[in-house]
């Protein structure tokens, strides 16, 4: 991996969440999805009750995650790009991912976890954001 790689694998595991952006019925959409890093992939849980995970699978998708509601002054986000591929996770890899949730919008949380081999990696950030230094003014 280069070093741009690495930096976003690590800015990566600083937070939890991030959205998968592909499209389905020509229509492009985001999800949430909780995500962990094993060996330079990036290893995402969904809940499988809305079909996502079906639009995903065997396409090429983009992973995004950001630290934007952190309080952090250095503001930074990253992207993965690759195709993405439905798994049966290990057991190391479940415990990794922690406790799930147990409701998503009023149903019960069904889990479907995916993989994403990255082809693309993109990070940007922002610092001395001067609207986020305001907020910490107040």
């Amino acid at each position: 991996m280069s070093p741009e790689d690495l930096r976003a694998v690590e800015l990566l595991r600083q937070v939890p969440y991030g959205r998968v952006a592909t499209s389905m019925r020509a229509l492009p959409f985001l999800a949430l999805a909780r995500h962990i890093v094993v060996e330079g992939r990036v290893v995402l849980r969904m809940h499988a009750g809305f079909g996502y995970h079906r639009a995903c699978n065997g396409h090429v998708v983009a992973y995004g995650a950001d630290n934007f509601s952190t309080g952090d002054r250095h503001l930074w986000s990253v992207q993965f790009t690759g195709m993405a591929q439905v798994i049966e996770p290990s057991t190391a890899e479940l415990e990794l991912f922690g406790p799930a949730p147990h409701f998503v919008d009023g149903e019960v949380f069904d889990p479907v976890h995916m993989r994403i081999e990255p082809q693309f990696v993109t990070v940007h950030s922002l610092a001395g954001n001067p609207a986020r230094e305001f907020h910490f003014m107040l």
